[in-house]
């Protein structure tokens, strides 16, 4: 799983999360019904072509002809996820035309496609919970295990987010990638705040999402741990994930079923309650099932950030692919923020919903420290630039981002800016969704 196959080469894939809302009053929609996200996908299957995916029966993602997928999150959001690219100007391209596609299609609807880091007019009493089965069995998961998981049914209903997938070709590499992105992803995640509404109101937070995942099981979600290390390597996150308790399997008939409360490793020595033992797909379902700042499988899945504006989407590839494909960047980078410790990094996302950029992490101020990662980025991106490997245009991708560094002002304080103003937002779902929508 944690081997790259031959020839791999260094690709950018992004997945992007967004609501499927009401234009006019910013709710999201059911599964079913004529406006439903189910009908979405039927049109989507019979229009477009490709795959359907299916969990119980019931349609939950659609699997494109050019290796795309569109998949639906646990309350209607749906995500998109591109195939990888050769550089991110590519990977921004194809995002770009397959979002303006689908929001085409679900303005058929009525609907509008609204990207960010969460339904700002929602929260979890208000969604309507997709048909899946794994969905039902992670709710039950987390409300069992009590305040750890007391806020997971928030980022289920209503959080979205941008995700960059990443490559590394061999061990060293492994390393140098992910103890580095690890590291920076506290103060990108500062840098990127924008999830200042909740439940159509200002929530006193400029990241909710970050907010609700400090309380959907920490075990499994935020900082990574064996890769605060300078020598991390594939088999010290291996005994991590061993340690920590699956929620769900498919058992022989390939029905989801709740996996029993004990570790991997467990599960490895005693098998499931059904006399059963974990296959190499069991394996690869529980990483899944992990959901920290940076996930680990066979790419480096770069999580921690909250999704910024439509416009502003390339900042998040840009960003993570120029100091991770550049190796002066890469090993900077891990040089400026390698410092810090587990307790630091906790301190820092603890703090971060309410402080963003305004934070610290250590003693050290998280805008001084994204002023330079953003710099590094910039290095990154014009050697490759230099190299053919992309266009030179790819450079002011990361403009929103010295923007938000020179002003101080974050998405989320633009947002609430915006939201407040008589001459702009006013408080008005209908002007928002027309103001963030594809």
């Amino acid at each position: 799983m944690f081997v790259p196959p031959p020839g791999a080469r260094e690709r950018v894939g992004i997945e992007v999360e967004s609501g499927l809302v009401d234009p006019d009053t910013g709710r999201g929609v059911h599964y079913a019904g004529k406006r439903g996200v189910l009908a979405v996908l039927e049109t989507m299957l019979a229009e477009w072509g490709g795959e359907p995916q299916q969990d119980a029966g019931r349609l939950t993602g659609v699997l494109l002809p050019d290796g795309s997928q569109v998949t639906l999150e646990h309350g209607c959001q749906i995500e998109y996820s591109s195939t990888p690219a050769s550089g991110v100007a590519a990977a921004v391209t194809d995002t770009r035309a397959a979002l303006e596609r689908i929001a085409e299609l679900v303005g058929r609807f009525g609907l509008a496609l609204l990207p960010g880091a969460g339904l700002p007019f929602d929260c979890s009493g208000t969604v309507s919970w997709v048909p899946m089965t794994r969905g039902a069995i992670m709710r039950d998961f987390f409300t069992r295990i009590g305040e750890p998981g007391s806020r997971a049914r928030e980022i289920m209903a209503t959080a979205l987010s941008t995700q960059v997938t990443l490559d590394y070709l061999s061990a060293e590499d492994f390393t140098e990638k992910l103890r580095m992105q690890v590291a920076a992803s506290p103060v990108v995640a500062a840098l990127l705040v924008n999830s200042p509404l909740h439940g159509g109101r200002p929530s006193g937070l400029l990241s909710h999402r970050s907010h609700a995942w400090l309380r959907m099981d920490p075990r499994r979600c935020g900082v990574l741990p064996p890769a605060l290390r300078h020598d991390v390597g594939v088999d010290d996150v291996i005994g991590w994930a061993m340690r920590i308790p699956m929620i769900y399997h498919r058992d022989q008939d390939q029905r989801y079923r709740a996996a029993p409360d004990r570790s991997f490793a467990t599960l490895l020595a005693e098998g499931f309650d059904d006399g059963s033992w974990p296959a190499f797909d069991d394996w690869a379902s529980h990483m899944s099932q992990i959901w920290t700042n940076v996930r680990v499988r066979r790419t480096l899945e770069l999580r921690a950030a909250d999704g910024p504006p439509h416009h502003a989407m390339p900042a998040v590839p840009a960003l993570w692919t120029g100091l991770s494909y550049h190796r002066p960047s890469r090993l900077a980078a891990w040089e400026l923020l390698g410092r810090y410790t587990e307790r630091d990094h906790r301190a820092a996302m603890d703090a971060l919903p309410s402080e963003g950029l305004r934070g610290r992490i250590g003693a050290d101020p998280l805008r001084e420290l994204a002023a330079e990662l953003l710099r590094l980025a910039r290095d990154g991106l014009v050697a490759r630039v230099r190299a053919g490997l992309e266009p030179p245009h790819v450079e002011s991708y990361l403009d929103p981002l010295d923007e938000i560094v020179a002003t101080g002002r974050t998405f989320a304080e633009q947002c609430l800016r915006r939201w407040e103003s008589a001459s702009d937002l006013r408080r008005d779902p209908h002007r928002y969704v027309a103001a963030y929508r594809v």
